[in-house]
């Protein structure tokens, strides 16, 4: 199998036969139709024979979706008294989870040689993310908002892709952004309740309980990849400039953290972690 990856730009060069798994997973990426981003289907389970590691450069957007290179910070817990706030912030949201499905299907293509339960498990990943994407989609629609109601960044896009082995990926995806998402999914459950919005607090509590089961998946496979689960080598694996400190919430969630397989002593570190 060629070591050297192929790359993706607009021309889409190269691509994988149809009807295999790798077709999908980039035909997902590159969709710029916003149902097929909701509802996309389930992958075939036909893997492309010698498969060449293919590095996507970057995702198809529906035409709605204004991407911009800044959008406004994270608000402040006290704005999100506001109806339109929490509308935007569950905007955001929906446009995490679209790059998180679309970037486990990155990983599936630029990583062809890793362990087919790993890829498999990248599969199963991006469908979940979808069906956090349909529940976010319905909170808007209730709530009289549209999916391109507000700008959006690709920032995942911007951080993801210089990964360059398996083991980085779980590491920042999973342990990190993912891992972080355990934090501020708790956090903003709690905001929405003390708010009176108890559909979008719920909607906060499914998906951090699913999120559980990413981060496990994540810890699994750095372990099998890297070794031991150590604070100072997956600290390690991060791309600069990102460091620990960037991939928490406040507070830490440590129960689902636990629950998700990571030990006390890398939670204390990272806690600690100034």
């Amino acid at each position: 199998m060629p070591s050297m990856a192929v790359s993706l730009g607009k021309n889409w060069k190269l691509e994988p036969p149809l009807g295999t798994a790798e077709r999908w997973a980039l035909d997902y990426i590159r969709g710029e139709d916003l149902e097929a981003k909701l509802r996309p289907g389930r992958p075939p389970m036909r893997f492309e024979e010698e498969a060449v590691p293919r590095r996507v450069e970057g995702p198809g957007r529906p035409a709605c979706l204004e991407v911009r290179a800044k959008v406004p910070r994270s608000l402040r817990p006290g704005a999100l008294r506001s109806p339109e706030q929490r509308r935007r912030l569950l905007h955001t949201f929906l446009h995490h989870e679209m790059q998180a499905a679309e970037l486990f299907c990155w990983a599936f293509l630029a990583f062809p040689e890793a362990p087919e339960r790993f890829r498999l498990g990248l599969l199963a990943i991006c469908l979940e993310e979808c069906a956090h994407m349909r529940l976010y989609e319905a909170e808007l629609r209730a709530r009289g908002g549209w999916v391109g109601e507000f700008p959006v960044r690709d920032w995942f896009w911007e951080r993801i892709p210089t990964c360059r082995t398996a083991l980085s990926f779980v590491s920042l995806m999973g342990l990190g952004l993912e891992g972080a998402n355990l934090d501020h999914a708790a956090r903003f459950a709690g905001i929405f309740r003390e708010h009176g919005d108890e559909s979008g607090a719920r909607v906060q509590e499914k998906v951090g309980r699913d999120e559980i089961r990413h981060v496990r998946f994540a810890a699994k496979w750095f372990r099998d990849f890297g070794g031991r689960l150590d604070f100072d080598a997956w600290a390690g694996e991060l791309p600069a400039p990102l460091t620990p400190r960037m991939l928490r919430g406040r507070p830490l969630n440590r129960g689902a953290r636990g629950a998700a397989g990571l030990p006390p002593e890398f939670l204390d570190a990272l806690e600690g972690y100034e």
